[in-house]
């Protein structure tokens, strides 16, 4: 059975998705559930956090998204059910590289197709934007999860995403679908952060799942993060490790 391909989007920057997709694929690994994540941000904080030196990477998914090299070239072991595609700077280039590609909207598509059989989850960190990296991730998803800082502004993004998704699910990918947006950040001090977790059930629960669970903010996910580790293995009884392992029961479900 073929991977599912689930990215993971949001235009804003600062609202834990690279953090979500890191916890999430550890959780799924320590499941037994065969992963490969996809680190599609030239910053590459992603395979950062995996402890990889982006500084002396080598070849990584930028050769493959120009057509440089299979994605089976590029793609790292980190445990016995964990892999990565990792990446560096020169990323940042494709997003110009790519308007001179004939079908520049289905590289990375067409470049997992080979792979898909060898997993159960392929996990797609977007950057923090709509551009044609975005767009290669969503023509090759299956769904797309979208992680929000429980803020007003934040709110305000993801109105916009969603028009954006429903976009890109009619002209390129019609069988794109929102498999949730998961509340992060949610600080349970502030009234802020519980009245927009509220009305992000209110407005939008009617439209699109939104995850029952909600990840805390907190200083430990920074600090695993640091460190190199997920959350699970850095501080495997604090809360923060309970958020992702409750989400990663929900995202089995959902996606």
């Amino acid at each position: 059975m073929a991977a599912k391909v689930i990215a993971f989007s949001n235009q804003k920057g600062g609202t834990g998705k690279t953090t979500t997709v890191l916890n999430l694929a550890g959780v799924l690994a320590d499941k037994g559930k065969k992963t490969l994540v996809i680190d599609l941000d030239p910053q590459g904080s992603l395979t950062t956090g995996f402890g990889i030196d982006i500084f002396d990477l080598g070849k990584n998914i930028y050769n493959v998204v120009i057509g440089q090299e299979p994605l089976d070239k590029v793609v790292m072991p980190l445990n016995s059910n964990l892999d990565i595609a990792p990446t560096d700077i020169n990323l940042s280039a494709a997003e110009l590289e790519l308007y001179l590609k004939p079908r520049r909207e289905d590289r990375l598509k067409n470049a997992l197709e080979p792979v898909r059989q060898d997993y159960e989850y392929i996990l797609i960190d977007c950057p923090p934007s709509l551009g044609m990296l975005t767009i290669n991730a969503l023509s090759a998803a299956d769904g797309v999860v979208i992680p929000m800082a429980c803020d007003f502004y934040s709110l305000v993004g993801v109105r916009l995403l969603l028009q954006s998704i429903t976009s890109t699910k009619t002209e390129l990918n019609p069988d794109l679908n929102i498999v949730g947006i998961l509340p992060t950040r949610f600080d349970q001090r502030t009234n802020h952060s519980r009245e927009v977790l509220q009305e992000l059930r209110d407005k939008l629960s009617a439209h699109v799942t939104i995850f029952q669970t909600v990840i805390h903010e907190t200083v430990k996910l920074k600090e695993a993060s640091s460190n190199q580790k997920t959350i699970t293995d850095f501080s495997p009884e604090h809360r923060a490790a309970d958020d992702y392992r409750n989400f990663a029961e929900e995202f089995i479900v959902h996606a």
